[in-house]
């Protein structure tokens, strides 16, 4: 399927590799390119210095670590992300509730919704203390 997202280059950050692999199904069919997946943080990190790409998609527990360090790295170069989760919203630390969450399990047609929104000029408010500034998609 060719979508408006077709050619988008997507950092995928998920623990799980079945949901790794089913996600990243979908953004391909999405028209998307994925960058990872990253499994941990670490990998994360290694792939924001490393790689180019226009949104992220982010698992918030990565092996019992949390993600919020590569929502930071992410926010401090104005990439926008969303998190992905099983958690409800209202879970995740507070400077974190304000921006885009996709529940998990979700669709093919529910992730290319939240990306067109993610992507579109002044889709989420910053946050109070991502990121340690105030970058424009955090």
């Amino acid at each position: 399927m060719i979508t408006a997202l077709a050619g988008i280059r997507v950092l995928l950050v998920e623990d799980e590799m079945l949901v790794a692999w089913l996600l990243q199904d979908m953004l391909a069919d999405l028209g998307c390119a994925v960058v990872g997946p990253a499994a941990r943080v670490a990998q994360a990190l290694a792939l924001i210095d490393a790689q180019r790409f226009d949104a992220a998609v982010l698992d918030v527990n990565l092996n019992g670590q949390t993600s919020y360090a590569v929502a930071d790295a992410l926010a401090a170069r104005g990439v926008p992300f969303m998190f992905s989760t099983g958690y409800a919203k209202d879970r995740l630390a507070e400077p974190y509730r304000s921006l885009m969450v996709l529940q998990k399990p979700f669709h093919g047609d529910e992730l290319g919704a939240a990306l067109d929104t993610l992507l579109a000029p002044h889709s989420q408010p910053p946050a109070a203390g991502c990121g340690g500034g105030s970058p424009a998609h955090c």
